[in-house]
C-alpha cells in the first residue's frame, strides 16, 4: 500500500512538472554534450577492415535499433501502470514515447537498408531480424492510430494500452532472432556473454552514442509528456470557460 502511494504521489502531474523542470535543462545539456562527443569520435575511429567506411553507419543504426526496442518497453510498463494502477500521467507518459519508439524504429529501418545494399547487395531481405523489427514500426503505427481512434479518449488509451502490452513478445524475438534462426544478420557483438567483440576504437564511441540516444529520448519523452500536460490543462479551462458561459446565457 504504501509503495503505490508513493507512485501516486509520483505521478501527479503537478509533481511532475516541478520535477522536470529541473531534470529538463540538465537531460538536454547531456543529449547535445554527448551527441557532440559521439560524433566526433565516431568521425575518428578506424574504417573496418572488411567494411570500410560504411562502418560509420553503425553509429546511427545500432544505437537507433536499442532505443527502438527501449521506447517500446517503456510504453508498455506505463500502459501496464495505467490499466493496474490507474496512474494519472501513465496514459500520458506511454502516447508521448509512442512517436518517439516509432521515429528510431524507422531510422534503424532505413539506416540498416543503406548498411545493408553494399554488404548484403540488396536493400531488404525477410529476414528474422528485420522483419520483427518492421513489425515493430507497425505495432508502433497501431498503437497510435488505435489511441486516436476513438471519440472517448479514455476509451483509446486502453485498447492502446493492451496492444502494446501484446506486442511486448516481439521484443525477445527481435534479440534472439540472430541466435534461434539462421540470418543474414551478423549475431549480437555487444550484449553477449563472453563480452562484446567489436575493437575498442569502434565500441567506445558506439557506447556514447548510444547513451547520446537514450538522453535524446528522455529528453523528449519529458518534453512531450509537459506538452500533453499543459494542453490537457487548456482544454479543461476552456471546457470549464463555455460551461460558465452557457450558465450565465441560461
Amino acid at each position: 500500500m504504501a509503495t503505490t502511494f508513493n507512485l501516486h504521489r509520483f505521478a501527479n502531474p503537478a509533481r511532475f512538472m516541478r520535477l522536470t523542470d529541473v531534470v529538463l535543462p540538465w537531460l538536454s545539456a547531456a543529449a547535445v554534450a554527448s551527441l557532440a562527443i559521439g560524433l566526433v569520435m565516431a568521425f575518428r575511429a578506424p574504417p573496418d577492415y572488411q567494411q570500410g567506411e560504411t562502418v560509420r553507419i553503425m553509429f546511427i543504426h545500432v544505437p537507433a535499433a536499442m532505443m527502438g526496442m527501449m521506447c517500446y518497453a517503456c510504453m508498455a510498463v506505463a500502459s501496464a501502470a495505467a490499466l493496474i494502477w490507474r496512474h494519472p500521467l501513465a496514459d500520458v507518459a506511454a502516447q508521448a514515447a509512442a512517436p518517439l519508439g516509432a521515429g528510431f524504429t524507422l531510422l534503424c529501418l532505413v539506416t540498416g537498408s543503406l548498411w545493408g545494399a553494399p554488404m548484403w547487395g540488396t536493400w531488404w531481405v525477410w529476414d528474422a531480424r528485420l522483419t520483427s523489427v518492421l513489425i515493430l514500426f507497425f505495432l508502433y503505427l497501431g498503437y497510435i492510430a488505435l489511441a486516436n481512434a476513438f471519440d472517448d479518449p479514455e476509451r483509446g488509451a486502453r485498447a492502446a494500452a493492451i496492444l502494446s502490452l501484446v506486442g511486448v513478445i516481439n521484443l525477445p524475438i527481435i534479440h534472439f532472432s540472430v541466435n534461434w534462426w539462421n540470418t543474414l544478420h551478423q549475431p549480437a557483438s555487444i550484449v553477449r556473454m563472453g563480452g562484446p567483440t567489436i575493437d575498442p576504437s569502434i565500441l567506445h564511441p558506439l557506447l556514447i552514442m548510444a547513451l547520446a540516444f537514450q538522453f535524446i529520448f528522455l529528453a523528449l519523452w519529458i518534453l512531450r509528456t509537459r506538452t500533453a500536460l499543459v494542453r490537457a490543462k487548456i482544454d479543461t479551462l476552456r471546457q470549464r470557460a463555455a460551461a460558465a458561459s452557457g450558465v450565465d446565457r441560461g
